[in-house]
């Protein structure tokens, strides 16, 4: 972070040398042990003016010039890069704190309890870190994860009691097993290896958001109509929409825990850059920079999608000259292949060093990390500035999306830039 020293006796002096450009700050007394006071702005000279020189006309304002004797700040591109550096500074002084102080509350998970006997699930805010790969979110909030927990339990056959079960015949039961909508272990209704494979598959269909049940089923559907059994097939097809509107409660975000990994790709504060961070092992890492120097920004109404320098136009060729024509557009070809490798390894380059910073989060980081991604990804796609990238279905990252969405975050930057 950069600094400065601050003179109350000549404020203008001191707040002349901050830059009117978005940044988090952090104001600091003459005693070495009193806390700071931080917080975030869009332009930093105009919110320390506020503070830091008095104003007759407003007597009420908060005023910090007698206290405030070095100013800290660090610019930033984004909204989500000041949110995430505020919530780093807050919490190295205020510990668990800092979520009360930026209004940050936990969010919340589908927990599947496979440690119990009889397996069950049920929403929880506070994920076990030692069973993060039965943990299942981050929801929106908890009516929804308890939407998609009611829905997929429609599903099967899992128990929704949450007693400590010691299976008796002469257990009375409850409504649910009358209406044939639980397997009823606790009265003995079924064995232990049937009630195991029921709650194996309830695991399977949240860890895949469905998607173990609807390749059943769709299996199953297709074999009933090239069989010409039609009315089964119908039947088949009325659950695989029935599982798909399920489905659908529950947003690409929400996995396991323990597998949620994904690259956001946000504006940063310096040009010709784009800020790349990574959410990994339950924190987010970063901000590394990407350098688009050299890039070819997309344009989105052209139909190509092409991210690399190419010719804008050619001029017209004599029929003879055929062959020099494609000879140029050969040497064009192996041209934009190797802008392509260079920036593959370019952004190859940038994940590396995100994935290398390997420190373990403490519970209010993994916590507030988490609160801050699942707050960005819920806003309204209009407000939502940014892109976000998930592996793909091999387990990889899809280096070219990447890509691709580093050249619409440039666009978009450039755009403002150039803006009146």
């Amino acid at each position: 972070m950069e600094r400065i020293g601050f003179d109350p006796a000549n404020p203008r002096a001191s707040l002349a040398q901050l830059p009117q450009r978005p940044a988090v700050f952090a104001l600091y007394g003459a005693e070495a042990h009193a806390e700071p006071y931080i917080g975030r702005t869009p332009n930093l000279r105009e919110r320390l003016e506020r503070l830091l020189q008095p104003s007759p006309k407003h007597p009420r304002r908060l005023q910090l010039a007698g206290r405030v004797r070095r100013i800290e700040w660090k610019l930033t591109g984004s909204d989500f890069e000041s949110l995430l550096l505020q919530f780093d500074l807050l919490q190295r002084i205020y510990g668990p704190k800092a979520l009360e102080r930026m209004h940050l509350g936990a969010p919340y998970f589908i927990r599947y309890l496979g440690g119990n006997p009889y397996p069950r699930i049920t929403v929880t805010n506070r994920p076990s870190q030692r069973e993060a790969a039965w943990a299942y979110g981050p929801f929106p909030s908890r009516a929804a994860a308890e939407r998609f927990s009611d829905e997929a339990l429609k599903l099967y056959l899992l128990r929704r009691c949450t007693d400590d079960l010691n299976p008796d015949p002469t257990h009375p039961g409850c409504v649910y097993s009358e209406m044939k909508m639980c397997l009823a272990p606790c009265y003995k209704g079924c064995t232990d290896e049937r009630y195991a494979e029921e709650a194996n598959a309830v695991e399977r269909f949240m860890a895949t958001r469905g998607e173990s049940r609807l390749v059943t089923l769709r299996t199953q559907r297709d074999e009933a109509s090239a069989n010409l059994e039609f009315e089964s097939a119908a039947a088949m097809h009325a659950q695989v929409q029935k599982v798909e509107a399920v489905r659908a409660l529950a947003p690409e975000l929400v996995r396991p825990m323990s597998e949620l990994r994904a690259v956001i790709l946000q504006a940063a504060a310096e040009p010709d850059e784009v800020a790349v961070f990574l959410f990994e092992g339950g924190r987010m890492r970063g901000p590394a920079a990407f350098s688009t120097l050299g890039m070819r920004i997309q344009n989105e109404q052209s139909g190509s999608s092409s991210l690399f320098a190419q010719p804008i136009s050619m001029e017209a060729v004599p029929e003879e000259n055929r062959d020099q024509v494609s000879g140029v557009r050969d040497q064009t070809l192996a041209e934009r292949k190797a802008a392509r490798t260079m920036l593959e390894a370019r952004m190859d380059a940038v994940q590396g060093k995100l994935a290398a910073q390997t420190e373990p989060p403490s519970t209010t980081v993994r916590q507030g990390h988490l609160a801050l991604l699942k707050r960005w990804y819920y806003r309204p796609e209009a407000k939502r500035a940014g892109e976000i990238v998930f592996l793909d279905q091999e387990g990889r990252w899809p280096v070219k999306a990447i890509l691709r969405g580093v050249g619409r975050i440039a666009a978009k930057a450039m755009t403002a830039a150039t803006a009146p």
